[in-house]
């Protein structure tokens, strides 16, 4: 079956040059395929009684019988056998009911196959999908070629992947779902990492949600950080992306003057356009670990630092410290991008679509791309430099619709892509994290208040359900410190709640701490240092205006000074040792305020204005995204 079975070639795989690549065509009609192991087929079918005999003879696996006189047998080649009888009548064209046509070409298989070896087919054909009654469907972005590739795996449980098949065999099993073969096309391009491909297979991998392979082609670069630099595709690089690359710890480099000397071949590609990048690129070399002489000799002979004045000056400063032999300066491994605060969705009116963040630095809010879906009551995270947004309610003119997505924002491509999802929709969830998981608390679903919580876990896109709460929370807070995670008051149902709940992730067990002084949903909350702080909220009367913060050390809520104004439905966040809250609602007015308090003057300062009011938002802090 050539038309299935491509030859495997001997060149690397480059996914950006092989990603449009129109030359896999099956070498001739699949049907006329098909018709030349026909006759092959058939001759095989007249074997079959002798199969079917060998089949259902009785294999004990247990020498004693059972008391009732019983005999229990199990047969281990049933189902592989099984499978070679439906893949006879497959070649012969028995018992087919689909026809699948991708352009000219036309593909035969028995449904009840398709659909034991692909979660999509089985959606398609149990689901109540028209296709379900259809006997001839189209399909449509997929060539014959890899088309005939899965349905061959569906009868054969085989595959052969190559250079040349591999860059669209891999979309097309992801939409398909079949996970087996996603699986072996990432073993294939993890084995064909290349210092000529790695970058480009990253972000093949980034492009089609396979981390695992992500991750190993980050390692690869890393790694092999020398071979890679001075191959095409890093001088391909964004800025903002060999930045990034350059900053990373695990690079691995036998002096800092590879760094720099690949950052001076990057800029040298293309002189005109990237020499205003060379100061923030500097920047992120570890220059005080390049020696004296090295410095010396590019200072004098580097013709881009002769262009570019700040340049000379900072790495004059710094050879003139090393020679006076001052102390090198702790190499502190922060973002290449200033902290920034990240703002998503919100109600105003109606649920909001709008992503944005704040600079402190600037002063500035500058707009992201627009979530998926609009979105309030919502939360978010961030995880590795990733910014993760989970639940909430799209309320519309049209209707309200409680949400189970997450999604993630990729700050590098800056783009949305989806996760998997919660077990629930969770409007008004509580988020934390720890240890790079991801939290989901309480919320509700419509009338339903949830105490059921889940964690999820970015490495392998799953939700994981754990221990629920003692109480239904919605409108709950979550503060994390030192790896315990806290369910701070909100709404049972019934009554606002002042209890709080810890959980232990080790023992996965919640239990009770010290109660806040004041009843609180809604309110913000977050850890800070050893405390968790409670900031407004609603109390069943009034907004609130007033701010407690918990001490895990001695069990122990303590007031502090309290907001300019009240809020509910309110966010925070943390940066720099201070605490920003953020919107809200105060009993009249969808806010776009922004305070600041300082633990240590224990004041509250107003900052800023958000683009426009809103409650129910999710905030998070992150670096700042690539322009």
């Amino acid at each position: 079956m050539d038309c299935f079975m491509p030859r495997v070639g001997m060149q690397k795989v480059h996914p950006k040059k092989c990603q449009n690549r129109s030359d896999c065509q099956l070498p001739q009609n699949s049907v006329d395929c098909i018709d030349n192991v026909t006759m092959a087929a058939n001759t095989a079918i007249k074997g079959q009684i002798g199969m079917f005999q060998s089949c259902y003879r009785p294999k004990p696996v247990s020498s004693e019988k059972p008391s009732d006189g019983s005999m229990h047998f199990s047969i281990i080649r049933h189902p592989k056998e099984l499978l070679d009888v439906m893949n006879i009548l497959w070649h012969s064209r028995k018992l087919c009911d689909v026809t699948f046509k991708v352009g000219e070409e036309s593909f035969q298989a028995h449904k009840i196959v398709l659909a034991a070896a692909s979660p999509y087919f089985r959606a398609m054909f149990t689901g109540g999908m028209k296709e379900e009654d259809m006997t001839e469907i189209p399909l449509h972005c997929i060539s014959p070629c890899i088309l005939g590739i899965l349905i061959n795996f569906a009868y054969t449980s085989e595959i052969q992947i190559n250079e040349m098949n591999v860059c669209q065999l891999l979309p097309a099993a992801t939409m398909f779902q079949i996970t087996r073969i996603v699986e072996a096309c990432t073993v294939f391009l993890e084995q064909q990492l290349d210092p000529s491909n790695c970058i480009g297979i990253a972000d093949f991998a980034s492009e089609h949600g396979c981390m695992d392979l992500y991750s190993k082609a980050g390692e690869y670069i890393y790694q092999n950080f020398c071979k890679v630099s001075k191959c095409e595709e890093f001088l391909m690089l964004s800025p903002c992306r060999l930045v990034s690359l350059i900053k990373h710890d695990e690079l691995n480099v036998a002096c800092e003057s590879e760094v720099f000397n690949a950052v001076i071949r990057w800029v040298e590609n293309d002189s005109e356009k990237r020499l205003s990048k060379l100061e923030s690129l500097l920047g992120a070399v570890r220059c005080h670990f390049l020696s004296p002489k090295f410095l010396e000799k590019q200072l004098k002979m580097c013709k881009l630092l002769k262009k570019n004045p700040q340049c000379q000056s900072y790495l004059a400063r710094i050879f003139e410290e090393l020679k006076l032999h001052k102390q090198i300066p702790e190499v502190c491994r922060k973002p290449c991008k200033p902290m920034v605060i990240f703002t998503a969705g919100g109600y105003l009116r109606q649920s909001l679509s709008n992503f944005e963040f704040f600079n402190l630095e600037t002063n500035e809010w500058r707009r992201l791309p627009d979530l998926p879906v609009p979105r309030s009551g919502l939360s978010a995270c961030v995880v590795k430099g990733i910014l993760y947004v989970v639940g909430g309610r799209n309320n519309s003119p049209d209707g309200n619709m409680d949400s189970a997505s997450l999604d993630m924002y990729d700050p590098y491509r800056n783009m949305w892509r989806p996760c998997a999802q919660m077990s629930v929709p969770r409007n008004r969830v509580g988020v934390g994290t720890i240890d790079n998981m991801i939290y989901a608390i309480g919320g509700s679903h419509g009338s339903q208040h949830h105490e059921i919580a889940e964690r999820y876990d970015p490495e392998i896109d799953r939700w994981i359900l754990i221990s629920p709460m003692e109480t239904k929370r919605i409108g709950v807070g979550v503060g994390v410190v030192n790896r315990l995670l806290y369910a701070v008051g909100g709404f049972d149902g019934r009554n606002r709640l002042c209890s709080v709940e810890c959980y232990h992730p080790e023992r996965d067990e919640w239990k009770f701490v010290a109660p806040m002084n004041t009843v609180r949903s809604g309110a913000g909350v977050i850890g800070m240092e050893h405390y968790i702080y409670a900031v407004g909220g609603y109390d069943s009367h009034s907004q609130l205006r007033s701010v407690e913060r918990y001490c895990t050390e001695t069990n122990v809520w303590e007031y502090v000074s309290s907001m300019n104004s009240p809020r509910s439905a309110l966010s925070v966040a943390v940066v720099g040792g201070r605490l920003f809250a953020l919107g809200g609602y105060d009993g009249n007015d969808f806010l776009s305020s922004v305070e600041c308090y300082d633990p240590d003057t224990n004041c509250w300062t107003n900052v800023t204005n958000m683009t426009c009011g809103r409650s129910g938002h999710g905030v998070a802090v992150g670096a700042e995204p690539c322009s």
